[in-house]
């Protein structure tokens, strides 16, 4: 019995702690591709990078969509367990948002950034119809009050 106890106490300490390393991590503003603009403050600036890869990092396939989606349900949980259910933390908004982004607007440069349950997205996208997707998608993540988007179509 003892031994189960020890397991117990173990258990939730060790999570406390990457959770606490995660939470820490994401501090910075997401972005959906390595040529996304570096903040939301540039207006859909994007990186003019030759060696940049713009498709590696999309969410084009199924299995990566998935994922995407069950690390969205893995916070929603985690938030409900140990916090508000109704507050979100600036990181985890960003993050999410991101991964929405990511998994539901192809070749985007977005740059996700979260303050007071207010996201800001900028960067751009391929199309009209991708930039209307943007605030809609991200008001589906739990917590988000409000979307500012500051993305363009690229030309």
């Amino acid at each position: 019995m003892t031994k189960t106890n020890k397991i117990g106490f173990t258990q939730p300490l060790l999570l406390s702690i990457l959770l606490a390393g995660s939470i820490s991590a994401c501090s910075n503003a997401s972005k959906t591709a390595s040529d996304a603009p570096a903040s939301t403050a540039t207006n859909g600036q994007t990186s003019t990078s030759q060696n940049a890869n713009t498709t590696k990092g999309d969410a084009q396939s199924d299995i990566r969509k998935k994922q995407i989606e069950s690390d969205i349900r893995a916070r929603e949980q985690r938030n409900n367990v140990v916090g508000d259910p109704q507050k979100r933390d600036a990181g985890d908004l960003s993050s999410q948002v991101r991964g929405k982004l990511e998994a539901n607007i192809p070749n985007s440069k977005l740059t996700v950034d979260a303050k007071d349950d207010v996201v800001t997205v900028s960067g751009t996208v391929a199309n009209q119809a991708q930039l209307a997707k943007i605030k809609p998608l991200a008001m589906e993540i739990k917590g988000v009050k409000d979307v500012m988007v500051k993305a363009i179509v690229s030309p």
